[in-house]
């Protein structure tokens, strides 16, 4: 099994970015995905997650209104669009997959690598 996040980077406060994860080797459409995040010194937490069939989105209170998950089974990928980016929104991001998740509790079946996003002020 296999998770690649794509598309971390540094911007500006306010600014935005697209995160991807692309998911091999296991049935995507019977997974859950999620995006957690970590700061340097801090716990890893949820931010995103989108269900498997049928599809929905849920969010941590310090994204809502600015992220939004979205995911291609097709593509077998899942997205994070971050609008409104805040400094605090800084860390390195992962993707996981599982069958059940829950974003207060960082665990899953499988992780991909992380990828960095830097929100300068």
């Amino acid at each position: 099994v296999q998770l690649q996040a794509f598309g971390g980077g540094s911007v500006q406060a306010g600014g935005s970015l697209r995160l991807s994860c692309e998911v091999s080797g296991l049935l995507f459409v019977d997974y859950t995905i999620g995006w957690f995040r970590e700061a340097p010194g801090k716990e890893r937490e949820g931010v995103a997650m989108i269900s498997r069939r049928p599809t929905s989105a849920h969010y941590v209170d310090a994204v809502k209104g600015r992220f939004t998950i979205s995911r291609d089974n097709a593509k077998n990928t899942v997205y994070l669009q971050m609008n409104s980016l805040k400094p605090e929104d800084t860390a390195e991001y992962y993707c996981a997959a599982a069958k059940w998740l829950e974003l207060s509790i960082p665990r899953s079946d499988y992780w991909g690598q992380g990828t960095q996003v830097t929100v300068s002020s």
